[in-house]
């Protein structure tokens, strides 16, 4: 438990920080959503006027920024890439950290089992996730209900955009993980992270205008696309469940490859 609230505490700032970034985030851009539907009509000419490739990059595809919901599954997308960007940091940083720092033998050498050790990493990072998540949940109610100038939404559909938040967080939570077990030392962490991030958010993007449908499978971006899960109000089911596996399969990867991890020590 130790190593728990040791992990929770050194990441405890970090989370802090993304949370207000994500806060402000979605506050600000939801300020102009009552400004912005006033134009609704012209807006949404002006984007079936744009390329289609173009739109469905950006999973703008039958958008309709008049309605609370839509305009907010915009802003929500640039949320994703936040929150994408934290949860690969925390990933690549769990068992990294001690290696870089060379500090990784003298954890190891504690009557702890590295099952356990991995596990009380993960709860922490869990855990500091769960601290934007909650935040996120509570500014999107408080931004949407001050400035939907009176327009009505599906509080459910909204329900499914938030649920979503943590399972696509643990898709580059676990991947970050096995990834940095399967290289031999992770030298920058930051670099790393931005990669995966928006390396996904690219495949996604480009999967779009390509129209290959093939690299949906590959980034939790299509898996959990805010325009879609508020145009059909349900996730596409066999996209999540494709990501949840992964995720596990990730996980359970990460146990195995850090029982098996040669550590560098200090000497």
């Amino acid at each position: 438990m130790n190593i728990y609230k040791h992990e929770f505490k050194m990441n405890l700032r970090s989370a802090i920080t993304w949370s207000v970034s994500a806060a402000i985030l979605i506050f600000l851009m939801m300020s102009i959503f009552s400004s912005m539907a006033a134009d609704a009509e012209l807006l949404n000419r002006t984007l079936q006027q744009m390329p289609q490739e173009l739109l469905t990059a950006f999973g703008m595809t039958n958008i309709d920024m008049s309605t609370v919901l839509g305009f907010y599954s915009f802003a929500f997308l640039f949320c994703q890439v936040c929150l994408a960007i934290q949860a690969s940091n925390y990933g690549f940083a769990l068992v990294s950290i001690e290696e870089s720092e060379m500090t990784a033998d003298f954890l190891l050498a504690k009557p702890v089992k590295r099952a356990t050790i991995l596990t009380s990493k993960l709860l922490a990072a869990l855990t500091n996730m769960l601290i934007t998540n909650v935040t996120v949940w509570v500014v999107s109610f408080v931004a949407i209900n001050t400035f939907r100038d009176g327009r009505t939404y599906d509080t459910n559909t909204l329900l499914l955009l938030l649920v979503s938040l943590i399972i696509f967080q643990l898709f580059f939570l676990s991947v970050g993980v096995a990834i940095s077990l399967l290289m031999k030392r992770v030298r920058s962490v930051t670099t790393l992270s931005m990669a995966l991030a928006f390396g996904m958010y690219v495949l996604s993007a480009f999967g779009g205008m390509l129209g290959k449908d093939s690299l949906d499978l590959i980034t939790p971006f299509k898996h959990f696309e805010p325009n879609a899960i508020v145009t059909n109000g349900t996730y596409d089911t066999p996209l999540v469940v494709l990501n949840v596996a992964v995720t596990v399969v990730a996980i359970v990867g990460s146990y195995m490859l850090y029982e098996k991890r040669n550590v560098h020590t200090a000497v």
